[in-house]
């Protein structure tokens, strides 16, 4: 089974839940974080933007990593 990469650089030994979408390691629920990742349809110029993301889960150093300003 996939350990939870945060929790073994602190000496735990947790089982994964998921992974990150960016870098690929394991996370467990605790260092799981959920990103909404915005969705857009149509062809310029009449793109709409869907009231409701695609949830993804990314580890905390890639979320903090991610240009979030553009996705408002």
């Amino acid at each position: 089974m996939m350990k939870c990469y945060d929790c073994m650089e602190t000496g735990k030994d947790t089982e994964s839940a998921c992974v990150c979408i960016v870098c690929g390691k394991g996370l467990c629920m605790d260092h799981a974080r959920e990103f909404e990742l915005p969705v857009s349809v149509g062809k310029p110029p009449h793109v709409e933007r869907l009231p409701k993301g695609l949830p993804r889960l990314m580890c905390s150093y890639c979320l903090d990593h991610t240009i979030e300003d553009g996705f408002d």
